[in-house]
Parts: structure tokens; sequence; C-alpha cells
């Protein structure tokens, strides 16, 4: 645990106590501070008074006395409104901030100079993580790994030198942390998500920007700019004086990181040398990884990692689940979990990495659709739709890509499976990438992938990937 001791002999208030809020709760009182919590869900209020934690109605008790309101990121900064909570620390003069933010204040009190990592990206950034974890592992660091990878950063060991935190940011844990300062910061990439929550697209590329752009002084700012979004905001930083690492997957580049024939290439100037190599690693297959493994190599780079260790990392990263999880095989069919690829763009990634799919896809739908994949549906022998967005997505398949309405993810896996048996192919792949969010049916995408590689192993004659 972090002790919180920016606010010792302070009250602060925490709305949202699932595993970051009560995390934060326990933090704050081991640094000294009263605590006064709530939760919209009755659940979650019984759960949190059991483990010692004073709770109120919020809504109903004086705002006087409080220093700050510490917002779980599930709740609405911004848009479509703020939630309730935003507007009564508002109306009270009292600031609002997320425990990402109490990490950064706890980490210039006590150790300014502690290596910081912080990732985030429209797509990747989990798998980023937790290779640059592993690749930190590798080269001797006291590793921490949390932020929005499942991890509540408050339950992690305190900062200090010799020990580097490694944390995934989402854009609604960055619009609480205004303090945010990593000493190296990895902007991936950006296209359309969460508009719903930030209101237009821009809003969304600004609140990401922030993550690189903080950076401390002498750090290390990542930035892949294979889109205009990040390509304008790796300029900004140039122009503001920012040290600035450039990334490409699709071109090579006069300065920067790009990867060219499986190959990490750095430029610098006339001079080019190879990194690292990245063919024949099955955790890291598709253009998607590369860009993954592209920045995780600047971060490692930018950390004085050797090259021989960044390639043997490179090459023992055994993946992250659910992103492009190579679950089990039957024959010559292989079943891969990418439960994680939660919009059209995810989906590009892991359809554009195998040549036979019989693709199950679907679920809560998100703006646009599936209409930006069909330079991948000669790839897709047959789409299985499941969920709410089974009819938008049949419309768009129409008769570009055989498919059926399967329902549900069960009846989609055996059949999607059947087929592929029958196919004659030398390596059929049954692929769920649904290009979704899950909460039609699931609470989150970990638990769609958890259910489909339950579903997938339990079927006669499969075996598990190891």
């Amino acid at each position: 645990m972090i002790p919180v001791t920016s606010f010792a002999g302070k009250t602060v208030a925490v709305f949202g106590l699932g595993g970051s809020g009560l995390a934060s709760c326990h933090a704050l009182k081991a640094g000294g501070a009263e605590v006064i919590a709530a939760d919209d869900n009755a659940d979650n209020v019984a759960r949190a008074a059991q483990a010692g934690v004073t709770t109120a109605d919020l809504r109903t008790v004086s705002w006087v006395n409080f220093a700050a309101l510490i917002l779980t990121p599930g709740a609405p900064l911004t848009h479509p409104a703020p939630h309730w909570s935003v507007l009564k620390a508002r109306e009270a003069g009292v600031e609002v901030i997320g425990d990402v933010e109490l990490f950064c204040r706890e980490r210039r009190r006590h150790a300014p100079n502690a290596p910081f990592v912080a990732i985030t990206g429209t797509n990747g950034k989990s798998t980023t993580t937790a290779l640059i974890a592993h690749l930190m592992k590798v080269a001797g660091y006291d590793t921490q790994m949390g932020g929005n990878i499942g991890t509540a950063i408050l339950s992690l060991e305190p900062p200090r030198m010799g020990r580097v935190h490694v944390v995934e940011m989402s854009s609604y844990q960055i619009d609480l942390t205004p303090s945010l300062d990593p000493s190296v910061g990895i902007l991936i990439n950006i296209s359309e998500d969460h508009i719903d929550r930030h209101g237009t697209l821009e809003h969304y590329a600004a609140v990401k920007e922030r993550l690189v752009a903080g950076v401390q002084q002498g750090g290390a700012a990542i930035v892949g700019v294979d889109d205009i979004w990040c390509r304008n905001i790796a300029d900004r930083l140039d122009r503001a004086g920012n040290r600035v690492v450039r990334i490409s997957v699709k071109n090579p580049r006069p300065d920067g990181l790009y990867v060219e024939h499986e190959t990490i290439v750095r430029a610098q100037g006339a001079a080019r040398s190879e990194i690292a190599r990245l063919g024949g690693i099955g955790s890291l297959r598709g253009l998607h990884n590369a860009q993954n493994a592209a920045c995780a190599s600047a971060c490692a780079l930018a950390m004085d990692v050797a090259s021989d260790v960044l390639q043997n990392g490179l090459r023992s990263f055994p993946g992250r689940a659910p992103r492009m999880e190579q679950v089990g095989r039957r024959g010559h069919v292989l079943f891969v979990n990418d439960s994680k690829g939660t919009n059209a763009d995810a989906a590009a990634h892991a359809l554009s990495s195998f040549a036979d799919i019989y693709w199950i896809a679907g679920g809560k739908p998100k703006a646009g659709g599936i209409t930006g994949l069909t330079e991948y549906f000669p790839r897709i022998r047959k789409a299985y739709l499941i969920g709410e967005a089974a009819a938008e997505f049949s419309g768009t398949l129409g008769a570009h890509v055989p498919h059926e309405m399967s329902g549900t993810l069960e009846v989609a896996i055996s059949s999607a499976a059947r087929d592929a048996e029958v196919s004659g192919l030398s390596e059929a792949v049954v692929l769920l990438s649904p290009a979704c969010a899950s909460f039609d049916q699931y609470r989150n995408f970990e638990r769609r992938g958890t259910a489909f590689r339950d579903i997938v192993l339990a079927l006669p004659g499969v075996t598990r990937v190891v």
C-alpha cells in the first residue's frame, strides 16, 4: 500500500467503492486523513463499511470541511453530464481528483526521481503496459504494475529509486490527474472512442495529450505518429521543447523508432541501427503488436536497458489475455481470444493478423460499427454475430461475407468451430474480436474473454496452447 500523507489531518470525500475506491480509502486513512465514502451501489457501501470505512450519503452531509473529492473514473466528470458528487464538490469549491493524482503527489513528496512510466492510447495500452512491466523485470527492476490494467495504483508498493511503477491510464483517469508527471509518458495512438464521456474527439485527444505533455524535465515523451492526432501532438510537444520519441510501424522515419521487415530500427539523423527483431514472437504478431513493441522498446531504451536484455525480454513475453490470446487448438483450428477488441480499430488489428478467419463479432455497438473494416472482409470465411449489434453488423456484411445470427457466444463458438473444422484449411482461426463493448451480455471484456476461454477449452479434442 502507498500511504497518502498529502491529506494528513484533513477530511476527504471518496465516491466510488470498487477496487480503486476502497484502496484509496485505506491509503488515505493510512496517511492520516479522515475519509467519508459513498457509492450509488448499496452493496459496495456495505462492503466498504464492513472493511472499516466510514460511509455516509454525500448528498446530505456538509461539504464545508472536505479537502478533496476522490472520484472513481467510472463516474462522469464532464459528459454527458457531471456526476452529482462532482456538482456538490464544485458548489463547495472542493477539488475533484482521482487515485493516480494521489500517487503523483506522494511520489513528488517522497521520491520525485523514482521511475514512473505512464501509458495511454485508444488501443494497445494494456498489452504495452504488460510488455513494459515484463521488460523492466527482465532488466532487474523492482516492478510495480497497475492502474487501468486492473490493480489499483495505491495498493502497490511506494515509489523509491530502483523501483519502477508502470501504470496504464484511461482517458477518464487522466482527466482526474491534473499534475500527472511521469518520467516516461507513452501515447500509442488515438482513434474515435469514448465520445459519450468526452463530448468530442477533439476533447478526447486533448485529454490524452496531457499524459505526454506532463512528462518531467529530462524525461521522454514517446508518441506513436501513425495517426493525424498523435502526429500533431508530437509536433506541439517538440515546439514546446519536450524530448519526443516518435514511433511508426507504417513508414521509415528520419528520427525515432520504426518497424521494417519485423525489425525495430532506431533512426538518429543519417544513422540507422537495429534495436530488436520481432519475427517468430507469437505473442507480438501483427502490425498492432509491432506498434506496442516499438513503444515498449523506446521506453526500455529511455530506461537504459541493454539491447540484448531488450531482445530477450521481447522473446520471453507471454502475451496479455484477453488480447490476441491463443487459447487452444483442435487439429488445424486455432482459437484466439481478442475480447479486448472493443471497437473497430482494435478488431482491425486482429483481423489483419490472420488469413482464414471464422469471426465472432458483436455486443453493445459503438459509433461507426464495422463500416471501417471492409478491407479485411476477404480474410473472413464466415462471421458469427452476437448481442445487440448483430442486426447492424449483418447489414454491413451483407452479401460480402457469409454470416449467421448466432445470438450468444456459446452458439457462435460451437458453429465457428464446426465450420472451421470441416473447411480443409491448413490453419483456420476462430477469432473472438467483437468490435463492440461487452455490456449487453457481460459485465466487462474480461468476463467475456473468460467465457470464451472456458467454452473453447470445454470443447471435445481441444488442447490448451501453452
